[in-house]
């Protein structure tokens, strides 16, 4: 069923062809009449998305909008589409130029141990003007066609440095305990964060932030499999925080990415905060969560239940603290539930952890541990 999931998600591959003018409002306005309650798939077919429930995953709408049960995979792609019409609402449209942006990488700075190369790189995105940088780790001695993982950093200033261990916390390192794993790692900026200055403008032609965050990570994907030292068909997610729902968001949208790991990265929407989703509405995430929805949960287009249930059968896991204040862990615990029937329908249940270590929004070194097994095992770094 993998070629099917793939054949069905939208082109994965994406670039610079999206660029168009105007003020942020009227683009919003545009965009929302035009596909307030239907979206329109490659081949020009409506697809509903006026779901009132986005946690029950046991049915469908139907092309008259009519409820249908869920029983079989066909069924679930059905809902699936739907899911990624209903995130394309709030977050805008999945960029699929017909020639992206030639990545056009440079290496600015090398260091060097006894387990790793560690690369500062640039690489252009959706634009040929600006450059992103990020680091680069590949294994010592070097090895050829191993698995690699993407790595997302959480909200600080100083962005791709903490996963790579160069500051902040000594926890969310993950870029660099990956490598000394033997994984290539890849640990860009976050639009704004780091070294990439940026204000979101409304003529790069993005509606949201995280749209802008999904396209550049697919850009990073792309650059992973360029490497001759990644193996294309080995290629996973990590991040925390910002870093676990970034890794959420873009693995919906690329379906190269065949693991994931999310730690403190999501709740229910009605479990965050009450409900209170102001939070997600910053240029630098959903505005028109705000701008259209008026931040109630019950008029979202999309839940993160329906979400990781469009990963099915890729292996996922929700590493979910239970004391973490951000995201409340009995929202991750239902949505593990919801989700568990449609990786069954895969026969995949065993591709759908969860842990929930004793701690608050943090990445303990026991839950690292987990994590980083789970890539290993599902990134063919250990035997069966």
């Amino acid at each position: 069923m993998n070629g099917v999931l793939d054949f069905l998600a939208p082109p994965h591959r994406s670039g610079g062809g999206n660029h168009f003018g105007g003020e942020r409002k009227m683009l919003r306005i545009v965009f929302t009449v035009l596909i307030s309650t239907v979206c329109l798939n490659a081949w020009g077919q409506q697809l509903v998305t006026n779901y009132k429930d986005h946690v029950d995953l046991s049915y469908y709408l139907d092309k008259q909008g009519e409820r249908q049960a869920i029983t079989t995979r066909s069924d679930w792609l059905i809902r699936r589409e739907h899911v990624l019409a209903g995130m394309q609402l709030i977050m805008g449209k999945f960029p699929q130029p017909e020639t992206p942006v030639p990545l056009n990488l440079k290496i600015h700075e090398e260091a060097k141990t006894e387990k790793y190369i560690r690369r500062l790189v640039s690489y252009h995105t959706d634009s040929s003007q600006r450059r992103i940088r990020a680091y680069l780790f590949l294994p010592v001695p070097a090895k050829s066609k191993t698995a690699a993982v993407l790595c997302l950093h959480q909200t600080t200033a100083i962005g791709k440095q903490e996963p790579a261990g160069l500051g902040g916390n000594p926890q969310l390192h993950y870029a660099l305990h990956l490598a000394e794993r033997g994984f290539v790692s890849l640990a860009p900026d976050y639009p704004s964060f780091g070294d990439y200055p940026y204000t979101f403008p409304a003529s790069d032609g993005y509606i949201s932030g995280t749209m802008k965050a999904i396209y550049e990570n697919t850009r990073a994907i792309d650059l992973l499999q360029s490497l001759d030292e990644v193996d294309k068909n080995r290629i996973g997610c990590i991040g925390h925080s910002l870093g676990g729902h970034n890794t959420i968001f873009t693995a919906a949208f690329d379906t190269r990415i065949k693991a994931m790991v999310s730690n403190c990265g999501f709740t229910r929407f009605h479990k965050y905060y009450g409900g209170k989703l102001k939070g997600w509405t910053s240029t630098r995430y959903m505005p028109l969560i705000n701008d259209r929805y008026d931040n109630d949960p019950d008029k979202v287009t999309f839940d993160f239940p329906e979400i990781i249930a469009s990963f099915a059968p890729r292996p996922f896991l929700a590493s979910a603290p239970v004391n973490d204040s951000n995201f409340e862990v009995s929202g991750v615990r239902e949505t593990i539930a919801e989700v568990a029937r449609i990786y069954a329908l895969f026969d995949a249940e065993d591709n759908l952890q969860a842990n929930y270590p004793q701690a608050a929004h943090s990445f303990p070194q026991d839950a690292r541990e987990v994590a980083y097994r789970f890539l290993e095992k599902h990134l063919g770094m250990t035997a069966p």
